[in-house]
């Protein structure tokens, strides 16, 4: 509290030496509907592009905590992020990864186009520090053909970027409840050649629950130089240091009496992660002519991890190379204006892991102790996709949209551990083909329809590949989904009012689902199939009433109804039971109030409805709904010193809600099963900024 205390007078004394920024607002004049999607291979606005695109704006990314992505991600229709911890999250698309136990998997995402996702398909996004980012555009469902294994969708990250002919250094320090600290340091660059922007922070929390100390480390670096008229090198850079404790799910009895708590066994373990990351990409871009350009790309990832659980003590290691590589030539084919978009994308991972006994048993009260190693596993894991994306003006308002790639993925595995076993497992999926099909129609100015039918798929995880002898099941097949997607986009009263409406069908065979045969152990089987409806609209509106205030109003929502077509495991028949662990409904509506004085206020409510918890559909969530706001004031300092100070308030409501759950929870002996990860109860923030601006 002394912390808090100090840190708001400090805040005082600026503002009382302070002046506001008194000039006209700067209004937001961009429309929605005109901004370009970058991270497509062949770039159009989402006005114009026959998909349904979502992106998410260096202001709307400032409206949070600044902390994590889950209520950003939130108020997009489709996305579902469910946030067990702040090293325990899940994001979910259309109801693509539902299943999922801990982690985000049939989504793919990436960095400026190098992946985020490993070759074995889990994605962690909440390592990258909400300061650089600069935007963040999603592709909702196999739309994009360009991305390889997403059934999902893709989320693409760019990195926030110094203003041109700029030049500032910025510290941060936020602070907040359950010991929330972060602060950060960031510095950048620009002229007409070069950009340069690097970020460090510190990320601090105990937690609301027991056993939930976060600490986090990280540092990010992008540049960009223009090495010749035509030919531009880029370089990003991002590195992590974590060591987060883990409370794990409880059971029902405990999320209703006492939430806070961690679950027993990981409480006496003291369980916890920990790992080193890095990934460094290197880019190249040349322009030959205006009709000819290149853009590729090389990567590296490294993790260095271990983990402590009741169940085991885990230590990995991860080594990946790739690249990525495309043209896009620009011409007329048929007469039809055209451009095609040829590329291919590569990866391999190397990953290895050793199990040890945890002894935390038989010393109570010290945590985990590490005992004898019974396991240890060499993996490899390459994937790529070679893709082709053509796009053509047939009439003077029709667009015509069309891609085909070609997937394959191969992995091998060897038990290091065991001397008796010699023989090196590998596998194929064989060769996927992904092609799409895409119509856009201007019906009149700002006005378009649009109508598209793809194919995409998902590899199962080499945990999903293991039988329980530690064999892999060769009968297993990817996930296969064909969606039918039909929208509007549309812009009203003088493009101030925003719309769009989508509505999706896909079907998914191969279902691929996580079979639990113990505490700590799960067998991925192919159970069936499953379908993914459902309808999403947005709807935004810029009112200006004069020069000095601007209030941007909006909704957004999603109804769906994903199920089970055909589910049987073993003896038991789910055909037609809901997919657990999404919900039904999903609203969100708020506003954000921008002044000229330097004041801005924005606030966002969010309706959650009831999702089942297994595939019986025996046990459900209650809906919930959270309002979060957050107020910043900005003003001057001696002249070139940038200011802000903010603050903020999470559930205000005090809404007592799971803000994840364990799909499929099972028991074990007389315990019950531990469905529930408790989300945080009210709390608050609040945060002060300096930026010096160096010219």
């Amino acid at each position: 509290m002394l912390k808090i205390n100090s840190f708001f007078f400090v805040c005082i004394l600026f503002f009382l030496c302070s002046h506001p920024i008194l000039a006209q607002v700067k209004n937001d004049t961009i429309g929605l509907s005109e901004l370009i999607v970058k991270s497509l291979p062949i770039q159009s606005s989402i006005q114009n592009s026959a998909s349904s695109v979502s992106i998410i704006t260096e202001k709307e990314i400032k409206q949070a905590d600044g902390v994590i992505l889950t209520p950003i991600l939130n108020k997009i229709p489709g996305v579902y992020m469910q946030q067990g911890s702040l090293n325990t999250n899940k994001i979910t698309i259309r109801g693509i990864g539902s299943r999922s136990q801990y982690s985000t998997t049939r989504i793919k995402a990436y960095f400026e186009e190098i992946p985020l996702t490993s070759a074995e398909g889990e994605t962690t996004l909440e390592d990258i520090d909400l300061e650089a980012i600069g935007s963040i555009e999603i592709i909702k469902g196999p739309n994009s053909t360009s991305f390889g294994a997403g059934l999902g969708g893709v989320i693409n990250v760019l990195a926030t970027k110094t203003p041109n002919e700029n030049a500032f250094v910025k510290t941060g320090t936020t602070l907040g409840s359950f010991e929330l600290l972060k602060q950060t340091i960031t510095a950048g660059y620009s002229d007409e050649k070069s950009n340069l922007y690097a970020n460090y922070n510190l990320l601090q929390n105990e937690g609301y629950r027991s056993n939930s100390n976060y600490d986090r480390q990280s540092f990010n670096l992008f540049g960009k130089y223009q090495i010749s008229k035509n030919g531009t090198l880029s370089l990003f850079a991002i590195g992590t240091k974590l060591k987060a404790y883990i409370p794990s799910s409880i059971n029902e009895t405990d999320y209703n009496t006492t939430p806070e708590i961690a679950a027993p066994t990981w409480e006496a373990a003291q369980g916890y992660e920990s790992y080193d990351k890095a990934l460094i990409g290197l880019g190249y871009q040349h322009l030959f002519s205006k009709n000819w350009a290149l853009n590729t790309s090389v990567f590296s990832a490294t993790k260095n991890g271990y983990e402590a659980r009741p169940f085991d003590i885990l230590e990995d290691k991860s080594s990946a190379l790739g690249f990525r590589t495309k043209v896009n030539h620009t011409t007329s084919l048929f007469s039809f204006p055209t451009t095609f978009s040829m590329g291919i994308e590569y990866m391999s991972e190397n990953y290895d892991y050793a199990l040890y006994k945890n002894l935390y048993k038989s010393q109570p009260g010290q945590g985990s102790i590490q005992g004898d190693q019974f396991s240890a596993i060499d993996q490899k894991r390459s994937n790529s996709n070679v893709f082709v994306q053509m796009n053509m003006q047939l009439l003077k308002k029709l667009y015509l949209e069309s891609g085909l790639s070609y997937n394959t993925t191969n992995y091998e595995l060897n038990d290091v551990f065991n001397a008796n076993i010699t023989e090196e497992k590998s596998y194929t999926f064989g060769t996927i083909w992904s092609p799409r099909l895409g119509l856009s129609y201007q019906l009149s100015k700002g006005k378009n329809i649009f109508a598209s039918i793809s194919k995409g798929f998902s590899t199962p995880t080499v945990a999903e590949t293991l039988t329980p002898e530690g064999q892999i099941n060769t009968n297993l097949k990817p996930e296969i989904g064909i969606n039918y997607e039909l929208g509007f986009k549309g812009n009203f009263l003088n493009s101030k009012l925003y719309t769009e409406l989508v509505f999706y069908k896909m079907f998914v065979e191969n279902l691929l689902v996580a079979r639990r045969i113990a505490e700590d152990q799960y067998m991925g089987i192919n159970a069936g199939e499953s379908s993914h409806q459902g309808i999403e609209f947005l709807v935004n509106y810029k009112w200006n009433p004069n020069t000095y205030l601007q209030m941007q109003p909006y909704c957004s929502g999603t109804i769906n109804n994903f199920m089970f077509t055909e589910f049987v495991d073993k003896s038991n028949d789910f055909s037609g039971n809901e997919l657990p662990a999404v919900p039904n409904v999903q609203w969100n509506s708020g506003f954000d109030l921008s002044t000229n004085f330097g004041l801005n206020f924005n606030a966002n409510y969010g309706f959650f409805g009831k999702m089942p918890m297994n595939d019986p559909n025996s046990k459900y969530t209650k809906s919930y709904q959270l309002l979060d706001a957050k107020v910043a004031y900005t003003f001057t300092f001696l002249k070139k010193l940038k200011t802000e100070i903010n603050t903020g308030m999470q559930n205000i409501l005090n809404e007592k809600y799971s803000s994840s759950i364990l799909p499929n929870a099972v028991a074990f002996g007389t315990a019950l099963p531990r469905y529930y990860y408790p989300g945080n109860p009210r709390n608050f923030y609040g945060g002060i900024t300096f930026t010096y601006l160096l010219k």
